[in-house]
């Protein structure tokens, strides 16, 4: 019988013997030892704001937290998939709720991953560690093409819409962003009021239904979008051309989370799944996607513009590759999105099998950009499980220069990862379109987690970087991180990933082998 087994059947004897012992109390004892304590905790549970789980549900949802109080005896015996998709504990998860509560995030009794399996990683420290001074490192997008650029914070809010989530999450999310001093990314949902009332900084997300700027047709509407671009809140805007959990799939909201608040925003009818079309209509090829970039950026009063996609076919990044130097337009950033990012709605098809896991794209990105001689004017965003400052770490080595993350941030709004996103029956009044759910998660209680779990990541970011003996994020580079290949086999990333020459996609003669077929098949006039 293993612990698991053991404390379960113990507490079931527990119960047994009270329930037998309690059987001859009078009812006096009953009134006093059990009724009144039992509906003092759960008014106390109503009124306090600190835990959504009791507020839903009163004294029953103590039961929640008296496993978690033993999680961490019996934690080995609870496994799932981490962001390598390996058995481990869920040290991660565990991490996230500590930070973003405030609470001590330090561990006894050293790592509890096996660091001689294979696809093990680590960033190597030095003997002479630094010190550094800049806290609150900045990372400037749109300095070459805008009036208004904008300085970000490497670890910003992913993309989750209004709509997905509930409007307290929503107002929670922005109101730890303005807390903080980091970016909200509004998802494909639309700019809602609940984006706008605490004021935080927000990247508008434009996917292919244009909800917030729709004709009633479902195109893009331009005098819609100036309006809401100018926003000074409104900091840059995100082309959604694919994301990562369901590439080659328009956006769905199941008709159970439709509101008519919801409808009114989006310009969609009620009692319908509200799926967004696969592909956009304002534009049909890769020269017409940059095209629709300056315009945006000329609509928005000259504010960076980007796109986010998750890489399918290298030919069509590549393309896209072509139309810049065809046009000599170029976006300020683009959002690599892994296939491993999550929603809450999605056929299990497109989420397990379809798309490239973000390291892959990631290095995939930024080698084109370099082989164009572009890199240094496009800004790169990361997105996919990027839970610790490790995890940023690693994809900042790759070429990311900042990273989005939204599960982590959903962790830091209470989310149990209950998996009822698209049923309307969140536990923790997250990902719900139920007043009764969505009115128990305190927007300010949230707000300052959201806050604090983003400024720890970011201050034990920097220490890492200074144990690794950098001073800058400038200065990882792809040879920090080590990778167990197998065995007694360990690649760093620059043996792992070979960089290739910059411009060398510019001459024919100088493309590399592995790089010929997708840069021939690339078409800058057509996907």
């Amino acid at each position: 019988m293993t612990v698991r087994h053991g404390f379960f059947v113990f507490s079931a004897a527990l119960l047994a013997l009270l329930a037998l012992w309690s059987a001859s109390w009078p009812p006096a004892a009953w009134l006093f030892i059990v009724l009144i304590p039992v509906i003092a905790v759960g008014i106390h549970d109503m009124v306090q704001r600190h835990h959504t789980i009791l507020r839903l549900y009163p004294v029953i949802g103590h039961f929640r937290y008296v496993f978690e109080s033993v999680r961490k005896e019996i934690q080995q015996y609870f496994v799932e998939s981490d962001i390598d998709g390996r058995p481990v504990a869920r040290e991660f998860r565990a991490l996230v709720y500590q930070r973003a509560k405030g609470d001590r995030d330090t561990r006894p009794f050293g790592t509890v991953f096996d660091v001689y399996r294979d696809g093990c990683e680590w960033i190597n420290h030095s003997l002479v560690p630094k010190q550094i001074t800049d806290l609150d490192p900045r990372i400037v997008f749109g300095d070459k093409n805008c009036k208004q650029p904008y300085a970000a914070s490497p670890l910003n809010i992913s993309a989750m819409s209004f709509g997905a989530l509930s409007k307290n999450a929503i107002m929670a999310l922005n109101k730890g962003a303005k807390m903080g001093g980091f970016f909200h990314n509004t998802g494909e949902g639309g700019l809602s009021p609940y984006h706008l009332k605490h004021g935080g900084d927000i990247v508008w997300q434009i996917g292919t239904a244009y909800f917030g700027c729709r004709t009633p047709e479902g195109g893009f509407d331009a005098e819609k979008f100036e309006k809401s671009a100018n926003l000074p809140v409104v900091k840059m805007i995100e082309i959604k051309l694919s994301q990562g959990a369901k590439p080659g799939h328009g956006g769905i909201l199941p008709a159970a989370k439709l509101t008519q608040e919801i409808a009114a925003i989006r310009h969609v009818p009620m009692g319908q799944d509200v799926v967004s079309p696969a592909a956009h209509s304002a534009f049909d090829s890769p020269l017409g996607l940059l095209q629709f970039v300056a315009r945006l950026r000329d609509l928005s009063g000259s504010k960076p513009v980007g796109f986010k996609l998750c890489i399918g076919s290298k030919a069509e990044f590549l393309a896209i590759c072509k139309a810049m130097l065809e046009s000599g337009i170029t976006p300020d950033f683009i959002t690599i999105d892994g296939a491993e990012g999550g929603t809450g709605a999605a056929p299990i098809e497109l989420t397990n099998s379809v798309g490239t896991p973000l390291r892959d794209a990631l290095v995939f990105v930024n080698r084109a950009l370099i082989g164009v001689g572009l890199r240094k004017q496009i800004r790169l965003i990361a997105s996919g499980k990027a839970l610790s400052a490790f995890h940023v770490i690693r994809l900042l080595a790759l070429g990311a220069d900042t990273v989005n993350s939204a599960r982590a941030m959903m962790f830091a709004l209470g989310c149990v990862q209950s998996r009822s996103c698209n049923t309307d029956k969140c536990p923790t009044g997250v990902a719900t379109q139920d007043p009764a759910r969505y009115k128990a998660l305190d927007v300010e209680h949230k707000g300052k987690r959201v806050c604090n779990y983003q400024r720890t990541m970011v201050e034990n970011l920097l220490d890492v970087l200074a144990a690794a003996g950098l001073e800058k994020l400038e200065d990882l580079q792809p040879r920090h991180i080590n990778h167990r290949v197998g065995g007694t086999v360990v690649r760093n990333y620059d043996e792992m990933y070979p960089a290739i020459p910059v411009g060398c996609l510019l001459e024919e003669s100088t493309v590399p082998a592995h790089w010929r077929s997708d840069w021939a098949m690339a078409n800058a006039n057509g996907w």
